[in-house]
């Protein structure tokens, strides 16, 4: 687009997401004379501090001086370990010239989208709006009533100076005409976020939830795994609903399907080979090429569909990744109380992977005798090399199938890969580490309790269930205050409210957790945290729940599809159908299968985005078993039964008397009997775990 006609082309909001090539920085340095954000504890706020601009945190103060100033505002959006957001900083925002002209013409407003998801959903809507998509850093110039004007990605420093000229040139030059194109974007954010409420609904079918499957499947890469794509995110929730599914109906497509793309997300590059846990996604359709990002909350995700997996396919690969994503999270990302941290940088030293990335010179020298054989396994000859000729480790082979083919016994070579993962982790351990952010959130600590606790069911260790309760400790002692959540926890720092993800995650992993221990105290935490939820966060005209407490942004959230986490509505009707049937609340029964109707029209369209939904759609709509153990013996037949793949089906238990509805009248003195039951109806109980998953199955197939 020419400079001259930017102007021209503003109002109609056709802009281009630029992407390019660029070197970030690897060391925050503040100086004495940084910008407000020196006080802050964000990483990613803090990586801003000494920047010429003068940066401010979100807040209404800052709006109020906005609108005071007569100044446009500009709301730039990132987060610590995000590779583009240090490529425009050491391009743009550290460059005086840029600076100075910010500093002039606008109020600016740094967000660390970790902690003000709420901030980034909105203006990431604008951006959608604006330019079709959307990333990261986001870059958002508003009035100063926060509607937006502008919205784009990435710029280089060039491109960022005509953008700030232009757009400041437009609103002052026709500021009625500037108002009306900021209240009719603000009016579009307002639309994105509109749900009809439904009181009942015929599409809640098993019909229903078959076509939305079927229109998914037409997405699906049937050779590599994953949706097709030139690059592919892992999309864990949507891998954990087709599994649950394909198992229940048999569903052979979908398992291999599954089962393909957990094979190649575990062989490829998207999964540290030698240091285990996943990178956030993968730049080619193979999954050998990762961005270096390391997510908790996409290894939290992983960690649960690979353990839940362990139980369907029963397979070597699976459980190693399981324990590989457990040694990487105890090693690089624990918080000394109990918690987990955020992420680990994309970049090391200015350039993006350095810190995981291999020459074969490199190899060679560590491996010795064993780099034949390492380079067969890690399929070298195949290596398209990136540009300094550095490389990505990745299989193409099982382990099975690689030690087959080469004569060596599955004893001798999983010593051999022990031996080479100490020797390159060793290593790479003496170089400059990538920056972490250290952030505790609270959602995404909820997300690892529940990948832990799927861990543990899977294989009874219970080091599982002990780190899941070491994060709820911390969760409590920290972010826990007169029964109300803060979203992110670090010490020092100030403290934003938790968000509906933090109550909804946390309430799924406190109702796994008693369904899995038995402890009351799980059950009642979480009863107190959703009724918290619905006193507050309650949106009536839609039915559903908001996304934050206290309406501050132009713009009411009302988050119903997934992204890289869950829908927290969809988490949230989840938690009310499960706690509906432990409780016997037919009203939280009621409300869940209103908000699932609500979202028909979205799941029969768009079924990969809301994969969520889909879960719940198939609790309603196919046979839903309620398992109760009861008696002395209890603990142990529920670790039994839970080591099997039994979806939709809520296993619970009590080693006495207890008042809730599945337990009433079935204790037999001496005796641990289960009981498996459908719609309030129960078959005649039976005494051990193999007879009752035989009639789980069997309700299965009468369906």
């Amino acid at each position: 687009m020419k400079k001259s006609s930017l102007i021209n082309h503003l109002f109609f909001a056709v802009f281009i997401v630029l992407v390019a090539c660029g070197r970030g920085k690897q060391v925050d340095v503040v100086r004495p004379n940084g910008n407000a954000l020196i006080h802050e504890t964000s990483p990613y706020l803090l990586q801003h501090a000494s920047n010429p601009v003068d940066w401010v945190p979100w807040s209404k103060d800052a709006l109020a001086q906005a609108k005071s100033e007569g100044k446009l505002v500009l709301v730039s959006i990132g987060y610590a370990s995000c590779h583009w957001c240090h490529v425009m900083e050491s391009e743009t925002f550290e460059d005086q010239e840029v600076a100075d002209l910010m500093n002039e013409h606008f109020i600016n407003i740094k967000v660390d989208r970790e902690e003000r998801p709420d901030v980034d959903n909105v203006y990431m809507t604008a951006l959608q709006l604006i330019t079709g998509s959307g990333g990261w850093p986001l870059n958002v110039i508003t009035l100063p009533n926060g509607n937006p004007l502008y919205g784009g990605t990435y710029h280089t420093r060039e491109q960022w100076m005509q953008v700030l000229l232009d757009v400041n040139k437009f609103y002052t030059e026709d500021t009625q005409k500037a108002e009306e194109y900021g209240e009719m974007l603000a009016k579009g954010i307002q639309e994105t976020n509109k749900i009809v409420p439904v009181t009942h609904s015929d599409e809640t079918s098993a019909a229903s939830l078959q076509e939305s499957i079927s229109k998914w499947k037409t997405t699906w890469d049937l050779e590599w795994g994953g949706d097709r794509g030139d690059e592919k995110f892992m999309m864990p929730t949507n891998l954990s609903f087709l599994l649950n599914y394909s198992s229940i109906k048999k569903d052979e497509e979908s398992m291999e399907h599954v089962q393909n793309t957990l094979n190649k997300m575990a062989l490829g590059g998207i999964y540290d080979q030698v240091g285990g846990g996943f990178f956030r996604y993968s730049t080619d359709t193979y999954w050998k090429v990762p961005h270096f990002e390391k997510m908790l909350y996409d290894n939290a995700q992983m960690l649960r569909i690979y353990s839940t997996a362990m139980k369907e396919f029963d397979a070597d690969l699976y459980q190693d990744i399981v324990f590989g994503i457990t040694d990487f999270l105890e090693r690089e990302m624990k918080h000394p109380f109990g918690g987990y941290y955020a992420a680990l940088d994309a970049d090391t030293e200015g350039t993006e992977g350095k810190y995981y990335l291999w020459q074969e010179a490199e190899l060679k020298a560590v491996l010795e005798d064993d780099f034949d054989l390492f380079a067969a396994y890690y399929s070298l000859s195949s290596q398209r090399m990136m540009e300094d000729n550095s490389i990505v480790l990745f299989k193409d082979k099982p382990d099975k199938v690689f030690a087959n083919d080469h004569g060596i016994s599955d004893a001798e070579f999983r010593d051999l890969k022990l031996k080479w993962s100490s020797l390159l982790l060793g290593i790479r351990q003496k170089r400059i580490a990538p920056r972490k952010d250290d952030k505790v959130i609270t959602s995404w600590n909820s997300l690892l309790m529940i990948g832990f606790l799927e861990a543990y069911s899977a294989s009874g260790n219970e080091a599982f269930l002990n780190k899941s309760l070491e994060i709820l400790e911390f969760l409590k002692k920290y972010s826990l205050r007169e029964n109300q959540l803060i979203h992110s926890y670090k010490e020092g720092g100030s403290h934003v409210p938790g968000f509906l993800e933090d109550y909804a995650f946390l309430i799924e992993a406190l109702i796994k957790l008693y369904t899995l221990t038995l402890n009351q105290d799980h059950l009642d935490l979480a009863v107190s945290l959703n009724s918290h939820v619905i006193d507050t966060f309650s949106d009536q005209g839609s039915g559903m729940f908001k996304f934050n407490q206290k309406e501050e942004l132009i713009s009411p959230l009302v988050l119903t599809h997934d992204g890289v986490l869950p829908s927290p509505n969809a988490s949230m009707a989840l938690n009310l159908f499960h706690l509906g049937h432990i409780l016997g609340k037919k009203e939280f029964l009621e409300k869940s299968k209103n908000m699932v109707a609500s979202m028909m029209p979205n799941i029969l369209s768009d079924g990969q985005a809301y994969g969520k939904w889909n879960e719940l759609l198939m609790h309603i709509s196919l046979p839903y078993m309620e398992v109760a153990v009861v008696g002395e013996n209890s603990k142990t037949l529920i670790q039994q039964l839970h080591e099997k793949h039994l979806p939709n089906t809520l296993i619970v238990g009590s080693e006495k008397e207890n008042g809730l509805p599945l337990f009433n009248n079935r204790f037999y003195a001496g005796k641990t009997m289960i009981y498996v039951c459908r719609n309030n109806t129960c078959k005649l109980p039976v005494a051990l775990p193999e007879e009752a998953i035989d009639l789980i199955h069997t309700s299965y197939e009468e369906m």
